[in-house]
């Protein structure tokens, strides 16, 4: 699906020829053309990513992790340790899986504090067109005469700042996709790319570093209005 958006961009914003897709993203000519001649935004069939044995324990095994990061090195638990405290919760993984994450960890922690104090830069300029932002709030309001919770759906574009709100009774898929066509359609028409603050409806698992699991639901929506999802760990094809 990832991959489906990719060329769909590459062929509708960026007009690169069919050649130069397939060279950019390592797919045969062949199946460049079957995907832009189909004209679909969902492939007719998917195959289920297999969940590691860790993930469920992902979150514990981190908190663990951050917790014997700050005791002195002789208080600390090993990584056989910790193996061990995790098959006793249920885990049947392997202790090098175990390793390998706490590997992971330990050197995402020791990139952010390399980082520590240099501050954190978010570029405050956007050209015409690069890119919307897109979050949910809620709110009440009166209705019938009772109180009544409300979602509230603000899009807004990152050049202008020009905005729109939505009420809607809940965050569901149909919600999200309605504020989108609302929001697309006052604008007249759709950025380049979409940022997210991480929505359940938009990514089904925040992983390390800048790696999302997008919901396949959302991108099938990003597939259709042709724009750049949150990172998916498919960025990288993407021409910058």
């Amino acid at each position: 699906m990832g991959l489906l958006n990719i060329i769909r961009r590459m062929h509708k914003r960026q007009k690169l020829s069919i050649r130069e897709i397939a060279r950019l993203t390592g797919v045969s000519r062949n199946t460049v053309t079957k995907h832009l001649a189909a004209n679909t935004i969902e492939p007719k069939f998917a195959t289920p990513e297999r969940q590691s044995k860790i993930d469920p324990f992902a979150d514990k095994l981190a908190g663990w992790l951050k917790t014997e990061a700050g005791k002195s090195r002789k208080q600390r638990r090993t990584v056989k340790q910790l193996h061990a405290d995790l098959v006793a919760l249920g885990f049947t993984g392997s202790y090098a899986r175990v390793a390998a994450f706490a590997r992971h960890w330990r050197a995402d922690r020791q990139r952010e504090q390399q980082t520590t104090g240099r501050g954190t830069f978010v570029p405050l300029h956007f050209d015409p067109g690069d890119a919307f932002q897109f979050d949910w709030s809620e709110d009440f309001a009166v209705l019938g005469g009772e109180r009544t919770k409300l979602q509230m759906a603000h899009i807004k574009l990152s050049h202008s700042r020009a905005f729109l709100l939505r009420a809607y009774p809940l965050q569901t898929h149909e919600m999200l996709f309605a504020a989108h066509w609302h929001g697309f359609r006052v604008f007249g028409g759709v950025p380049a790319r979409g940022i997210y603050d991480n929505m359940k409806t938009a990514v089904d698992r925040v992983g390390r570093g800048k790696e999302r699991q997008i919901n396949m639901r959302f991108l099938a929506m990003t597939n259709h209005y042709v724009y750049e999802p949150p990172s998916n760990g498919l960025g990288s094809m993407a021409l910058q």
